[in-house]
């Protein structure tokens, strides 16, 4: 409480002014209506902030729900360029690639074939809307008939022998070169590799560089772990590895320092971007990197399990679905993200709209 006298007109009076009553209301002074809100608001979130991903499959007019994650389908080549263009149209700029092949070998070859399902994808979507940016997943898992993300040490599988070590880094670089090297031939915009083999970014920097690509961009998965949120992604992709798990190369949930150390490395090996994945429980590591890395654009992956536990709470009616997916993607965007792969791309960019 503050006393203060007034003497005017020869008065003596007292005045009392409590500081909870007019003082502690300044900051909510700037909360008063929706137009001041808006004009101090520290973080925006805009449709072109979005990637929007899509998973590719053989055949023509395919939609087929993924029982996991409500509202996002496997989709053929004719039907990913209709996503696209709606995406497009809701001011979404970019879409992310991922294949799932028609047959599966210990290599992987469809990944590198030049008529392989993602490689169709880019020159259907190229052609059709070619101010899409198109950007392309590049790992083993989705091809291989192990759904590990790179060679094995024992193609036959024998489990019982396996080692630490039984992902074969070097030799899966050639493969991952070829990969890039076709989806640049394809009309890709950025390659993103996302296996965390160690020297990925590099190697794949130089074959683009080798084969007169040395514009297409890399968007490294630079801080990638070993998450439990990528379940209903691994049914979405067919992608689950068969035996065996893959914290030999994607990082401990644990650690947050190694995290700027895997995206220094990436950084000095040429990448153009880096990404933290999973997003919602590493944004400490995302705001780490964004302070690090500030001439870096950051994205950040808005996970498959991330995106099913909202929908799966919104259809019991426990949240509200629309306020939560923005106030999720906002705490991205202030943690320091740059750019959002998310599921909720084409709804999220209709609510911002409205």
């Amino acid at each position: 409480m503050i006393h203060v006298s007034d003497k005017l007109n020869g008065n003596a009076q007292s005045t009392t002014i409590s500081t909870a009553g007019e003082f502690t209301k300044r900051p909510r002074r700037l909360r008063h209506s929706p137009a001041l809100r808006s004009m101090v608001r520290e973080t925006t979130l805009a449709p072109d902030d979005f990637i929007y991903p899509l998973f590719v499959a053989h055949g023509h007019n395919v939609r087929q729900p993924i029982a996991s994650m409500p509202g996002v389908y496997q989709l053929s080549v004719d039907q990913a360029v209709e996503e696209a263009r709606s995406a497009l149209a809701l001011g979404i700029p970019s879409v992310l690639l991922f294949g799932l092949p028609a047959s599966k070998d210990p290599v992987g070859e469809e990944n590198f074939a030049d008529d392989g399902i993602v490689q169709q994808a880019i020159r259907a979507l190229k052609a059709a809307l070619p101010d899409l940016i198109v950007i392309t997943d590049v790992c083993l898992c989705e091809y291989t008939s192990h759904g590990h993300c790179g060679l094995l040490n024992d193609p036959e599988h024998n489990h019982e022998h396996l080692t630490a070590d039984y992902v074969l880094n070097d030799e899966t670089l050639e493969v991952l070169i070829q990969v890039a090297v076709s989806h640049a031939n394809a009309g890709a915009d950025i390659i993103a590799p996302s296996g965390m083999l160690d020297g990925t970014v590099c190697a794949i920097r130089q074959g683009l560089d080798a084969h007169d690509f040395a514009l297409i961009p890399i968007m490294a998965y630079a801080v990638k772990y070993a998450s439990a949120f990528y379940g209903p992604f691994r049914e979405a992709a067919d992608g689950a590895p068969k035996f065996g798990d893959r914290r030999t190369h994607q990082m401990d949930p644990a650690n947050a320092r190694e995290a700027i150390r895997e995206a220094a490395l990436d950084v000095e090996e040429g990448a153009d971007f880096i990404m933290v994945k999973p997003a919602l429980a590493y944004l400490d590591v995302i705001h780490r990197l964004h302070l690090r890395f500030p001439e870096t654009p950051l994205v950040a992956y808005n996970v498959s399990g991330e995106y099913a536990m909202v929908k799966a709470a919104a259809a019991n009616g426990w949240l509200d679905e629309q306020k939560v997916v923005l106030e999720n993607l906002i705490g991205m965007k202030r943690a320091g993200a740059d750019l959002i792969i998310t599921y909720h791309a084409k709804d999220a960019a209709t609510w911002l709209r409205e």
